[in-house]
């Protein structure tokens, strides 16, 4: 080139740029370029929206003074608003050269390169050439903005855009736990996105800005409304996204890109799937999620983090459908991950871990020893990843210690035990006393030390697993959801002290934190009903005086589950989780009546026969009788009863005190209303026994044209209760007749009834039952029964345990000579 560049201009082509990330982690609006010649002179580019891949194309021209400066300075900045820019924007790369560099390509294009920003090297691409006149001088001074919010007011231009600067300074302070009034920092966004309605370019900036600050509440306060605010935000903000722009590939969490916005709005859905338990949520969540991993570039290095997200995804599906096909896709996904993390990423600790997790679920589900072998191999090797030291290694010796203990399960092998409590004690001691999961630690800790306690009679190691159980507990506040998880382990741990020293103190200690868990506000009714199943056995098995009432608080929740559930195929659904407590309604008569209480233990039968009876006729629930009695009580009860569960819920990550405390007053003041809402119903008309198992006077109404007689046929007892039209039942002890017995006689007798030609004067026999397979029946006293045939007129009606609520009511005749089936 000429050795003097006196009196003569350069002019710049600025053709494009790649590996555009913004150092601190804010969402741009678009991207542009500074030319500055000297201390009064620049240029700006027009701001260009950033794509997916993090490029941008400009192909703008400036004509430059060379004579003014011996170097210019050339700086790619972000913008966070399209319209008006308060200040410069945030700096992405700075470089200064001479313009003899920049001469030194002649006449073809070549990349700039800048220093690194989060391990990536932003560069331009550019073309320059020399000119003797200036034909385009479109170098002008750049306008700075005050940051000060004061100095913007309200209807100054850039009022919004001081708002927004305020609110991203409020946030991430209180990211990094400096500012704690997160409110202040979402109504400064809120401001600033009703200054900028549909329709103004930074709107959909302004929406993506509110979602973050509201998902960083959640993960901080927990705080229920804040998810479900962001997810209708969420839904707004996609079709405002145009394909391949940067909008349209930015993370929920703003911590990392991804290839789609359907990400954001999936990640939403799973938190809020984790408050309310609506499928539906992750169904779409998965949906998302696929698109997502489609979508996603080849070599795009967060490629990984969407095919786990999707993994977990169906994970999360299996755990609440049981669809084996879900599990195992989750695998493939999670080995397509590790294989895009190999040996040096500095993620595959977690790519092993996560594999590993699933592996354990398949082989909890299936038994194939070759997963959980796997399982164990996955995890050793994710631990030598974390040596100590490392902030995951805690993490590892847990997951580490639950596939040996899942195999102990399995084979009994006693040194996957004794490793497991090895590896559970050292992720203890590095659990430091603050750490909001050091609850489940203690927790697993305890749970192998009492399975170790059931095979080696060690006095310690129950004494010890008492004591976790009971820290556990101190460190958790009243409504947090893993309480319910320390109740059931202090139970276990109770029960087996009990089976060493045969105390009764220990099993009343049992039974009440059977009580505890079952009812703990926090936990869903799956949850409880599972808890109140495992308090029947446990009652029965050690004959305990609290069976009738476990029996009781497991038929409620059913009967509270059931009437959420609004069509006959979801409460089939519901109560199919649940077949193996079949033999409840019988096993809970039979309870009752060793205890003397007859009309209880027909309410019992009832009560568990009743459910059955509404799911196998498709019978309505009383909510939807109540719905077309009273509209209005029955949608406040409907809301309230989800605004309870989402109260207790929201408490799911609160450490702070004060928080927990307000959550629980929330809880509290929310219960009373609904309790409220129950004795409104129960004064209506016909809505006296809303959620209650029916009384004996209702069932005696049964009998006003003769005795009913009720066989009770058990794995405990066998009897026949017969109720008169009036006055107390009468109980008929059948002491050596056994289950078995009467499962081989059914069938004899059903086919006596149909052979039946004669019944005598009165008008007819009706056998009802859900299903003439589970009848059980017995012929002898037959004196009492054919007593009944031939005075009365009377139903019989089988209760055993073999009920199955799939099968159609069923009912057998017999008049007048003549057999109708």
């Amino acid at each position: 080139m000429p050795a003097s560049l006196e009196e003569r201009y350069i002019r710049l082509e600025v053709m494009s740029g790649k590996n555009l990330q913004v150092p601190s982690w804010r969402m741009p609006a678009g991207i542009s370029i500074s030319i500055i010649v000297d201390s009064q002179g620049c240029w700006k580019s027009v701001i260009s929206v950033l794509s997916s891949n993090q490029s941008v194309v400009w192909g703008d021209t400036v004509t430059l003074p060379s004579h003014t400066s011996p170097a210019l300075s050339v700086e790619i900045r972000a913008s966070h608003e399209v319209d008006r820019t308060l200040g410069n924007g945030e700096v992405i790369g700075k470089l200064q050269m001479s313009w003899d560099e920049l001469l030194d390509h002649g006449d073809e294009s070549f990349n700039l390169s800048f220093p690194p920003v989060r391990n990536v090297c932003p560069s331009l691409t550019l073309r320059a050439a020399a000119v003797h006149a200036c034909d385009d001088q479109d170098s002008t001074l750049s306008d700075h903005f005050q940051s000060v919010l004061d100095q913007c007011p309200v209807g100054h231009p850039d009022h919004a855009a001081a708002l927004t600067n305020l609110a991203h300074a409020c946030l991430e302070g209180y990211i990094q736990n400096h500012l704690q009034d997160i409110n202040t920092t979402t109504s400064l966004f809120r401001k600033s996105l009703a200054l900028r309605p549909q329709g103004h370019p930074d709107h959909a900036s302004s929406l993506y800005n509110l979602i973050r600050a509201l998902i960083w509440c959640y993960s901080k306060e927990s705080t229920t409304v804040c998810i479900h605010e962001s997810v209708q935000l969420c839904c707004k903000l996609l079709p405002l996204c145009p394909q391949h722009t940067y909008f349209y590939s930015i993370g929920v969490d703003g911590q990392q890109l991804r290839p789609k916005a359907h990400d954001k709005l999936a990640w939403a859905l799973s938190i809020r799937f984790q408050q309310c338990g609506d499928i539906d949520d992750v169904d779409e969540t998965i949906q998302l999620r696929r698109e997502a991993v489609f979508l996603c570039p080849e070599g795009y290095s967060y490629c990984s983090s969407f095919l786990n997200n999707l993994a977990f995804s169906l994970e999360k599906h299996f755990d609440n459908q049981g669809k084996p096909n879900d599990l195992d896709e989750a695998i493939t996904l999670f080995e397509e991950s590790l294989h895009l993390q190999p040996v040096g990423h500095e993620s595959r600790d977690v790519a092993l871990d996560n594999l590993g997790g699933a592996l354990v679920v398949r082989f909890k589900r299936r038994g194939d020893i070759d997963d959980i072998t796997r399982a164990i191999i996955l995890r050793c090797e994710a631990l030598t990843l974390c040596p100590p030291g490392h902030p995951s290694r805690d993490t590892i010796l847990g997951n580490l210690a639950l596939a040996l203990k899942t195999r102990y399960n399995k084979s009994y092998v006693s040194e996957d035990l004794n490793e497991a409590i090895d590896l559970y004690r050292e992720s203890h001691l590095l659990k430091r006393l603050d750490n909001p999961e050091r609850h489940i630690t203690l927790h697993n800790l305890s749970t192998v030390l009492c399975f170790r306690s059931a095979h080696t009679w060690k006095n310690g190691d129950v004494q010890e697993a008492i004591q976790l159980c009971q820290e556990a507990l101190v460190s958790l506040p009243s409504l947090h959801p893993d309480r319910h998880f320390s109740y059931g382990g202090l139970k276990d741990a109770y029960l087996s002290r009990y089976q060493i020293y045969h105390d009764p103190a220990d099993l009343s200690l049992a039974v009440e934190n059977f009580r505890l868990s079952s009812q703990h506000p926090t936990q869903g009714f799956p949850d409880h009903i599972i808890e109140a199943y495992k308090w029947t056995t446990a009652a029965e098995q050690h004959r305990h005086g609290s069976a009738l009432e476990a029996y009781s608080t497991f038929f409620e929740l059913l009967d509270a589950h059931l009437a959420t559930r609004l069509s006959a195929t979801s409460r089939r659904e519901a109560a199919a989780a649940f077949h193996y407590a079949r033999s409840l309604p019988v096993d809970a008569a039979s309870c009752a009546i060793c205890s003397g209480n007859l009309q209880h233990a027909l309410e019992l039968v009832e009560q568990g026969h009743g459910q059955q009876w509404l799911l196998a006729s498709q019978l309505k629930t009383p909510v939807e009788d109540l719905e077309s009695a009273n509209p209005k009580l029955a949608q406040d009860y409907l809301e309230l009863s989800k605004r309870v569960s989402n109260a207790a819920q929201s408490s799911a990550t609160i450490i702070n005190r004060a928080a927990a405390d307000r959550a629980a007053t929330e809880y509290r003041r929310l219960t009373r209303q609904w309790e409220t809402v129950i004795a409104e119903i129960r004064d209506l008309q016909a809505f006296s026994q809303f959620l209650l198992p029916p009384s004996y006077e209702d069932l005696q109404a049964a009998a006003r044209h003769g005795p009913v007689i009720i066989l009770i046929a058990s794995q405990y007892s066998c009897s026949a209760i017969i109720i008169p039209t009036s006055g107390d039942p009468h109980n008929v002890p059948l002491p050596s007749v056994s289950l078995t017995e009467l499962n081989n006689l059914k069938d004899r007798f059903a086919k006596a009834i149909r052979h039946v030609s004669v019944m005598g004067p009165k008008p007819c026999l009706v056998l009802e039952c859900f299903d003439m397979h589970a009848v059980k029946w017995h012929t002898r006293k037959t004196e009492v029964f054919h007593q009944l045939l031939r005075d009365s007129y009377y139903v019989m009606r089988e209760v055993g345990p073999d009920i199955r609520p799939s099968i159609a009511v069923m009912k057998v005749q017999v008049k007048l000579g003549q057999a109708d089936i």
